[in-house]
């Protein structure tokens, strides 16, 4: 197979005709068969088809309305990948990285009491695009205080923060009931990790730090964790997404419940929102599946960068919390657009 160099560095543009040549530091484009694959034919193609048909009419292309409408009939889930698309490597010279993430959910409360005084704010009104907003140590020390912007409040800071990276959640109340909520948007600063933070200290060796124990040592030493905390200064706001029921995922970057396992973040600059992605996991627990990229991440940077939905709750959490494996990344491109990849290649 031979290379092509993307014409765009979104795969909806790849076949520009206006296209610049591009540098030799660009991303590269290799066309794949479907036996380059290993275990395919052992994936359960008919789960990554329900999935993809969930966010299908909206991804951009003029390629996708007639792929869409094969897939809302097809009954051969493998048949109608295999005739309709064909596998691409995506190479932008970073070291490919899987991790995971989850939809955390809280234990709260509508009003403030001893037990739940931390507050999860909506968006501000005042926050201004591009503008850099109170810092979290600002809010945390009270700077949205009295303003009437408090969601609900939860029981534990570190929980809190850790709903901010994942940026959705569920607060489950002392009735029982659900709140659903999702991002709504940020204070304009840079997002700093608080890993890195520990590393830097002399805490914890590289290898070592993960979401647990971060959130252990936290516990562990609450005036210190506080400070660690507010390291990083960037805060997310949060939405009410009450038409969201409990039986469903959290809303991903294409406005619709992404799917535990079949759901993956990527970086939207390399990979279609919306389009199918082949994944080959390495680790201790290596993973073949077919999943749909429905969401993003500030932290999901890069052609051969993914982060996998694992699901709602603390096991979810504590199974999304240890991945961070190498492997590869397959976009399954439309057949016309791969075709023009061979061209442009061969020519």
């Amino acid at each position: 197979m031979m290379w092509a160099r993307l014409a765009s560095l979104t795969l909806a543009g790849v076949l520009a005709a206006s296209a610049p040549v591009m540098a030799a530091d660009e991303p590269m484009a290799k066309v794949l068969s479907f036996e380059d694959l290993p275990k395919w034919a052992e994936d359960d193609h008919s789960a990554a088809l329900s999935t993809f048909r969930e966010t299908c009419d909206l991804i951009k292309g003029r390629e996708w309305p007639q792929l869409c409408a094969v897939a809302a009939k097809v009954e051969d889930a493998r048949a109608f990948f295999e005739l309709f698309f064909r596998p691409v490597l995506i190479e932008d010279g970073q070291e490919p990285l899987f991790t995971g993430y989850f939809e955390p959910e809280l234990r709260g409360s509508r009003t403030q009491s001893a037990r739940y005084r931390y507050p999860v704010y909506r968006m501000p009104s005042d926050v201004s695009p591009g503008t850099p907003y109170f810092s979290r140590r600002d809010i945390t020390e009270g700077a949205l205080s009295g303003r009437g912007l408090e969601i609900a409040w939860v029981d534990d800071p570190v929980e809190l923060f850790f709903l901010q990276v994942q940026g959705s959640g569920r607060i489950r109340l002392e009735n029982g009931s659900i709140i659903r909520i999702g991002y709504a948007g940020h204070n304009g600063r840079n997002y700093r990790s608080i890993g890195q933070e520990l590393i830097a200290r002399g805490v914890y060796d590289p290898h070592q730090v993960s979401a647990k124990v971060i959130q252990n040592w936290v516990r562990r030493n609450p005036t210190a964790g506080t400070d660690l905390l507010n390291t990083n200064p960037s805060y997310v706001f949060f939405r009410e997404l009450p038409k969201l029921s409990a039986d469903k995922g959290p809303i991903g970057a294409m406005h619709r419940s992404i799917t535990p396992m079949r759901s993956i973040a990527i970086d939207p600059k390399f990979v279609t929102l919306g389009a199918p992605v082949w994944i080959e996991k390495e680790g201790e627990e290596p993973l073949h599946r077919l999943m749909i990229a429905q969401d993003t991440g500030s932290a999901i940077k890069g052609a051969q960068r993914a982060d996998i939905f694992f699901g709602s709750g603390n096991q979810a959490g504590e199974l999304a919390g240890q991945i961070k494996d190498p492997g590869r990344l397959i976009v399954l491109m439309p057949i016309q657009l791969a075709y023009g990849l061979e061209e442009r290649a061969e020519g």
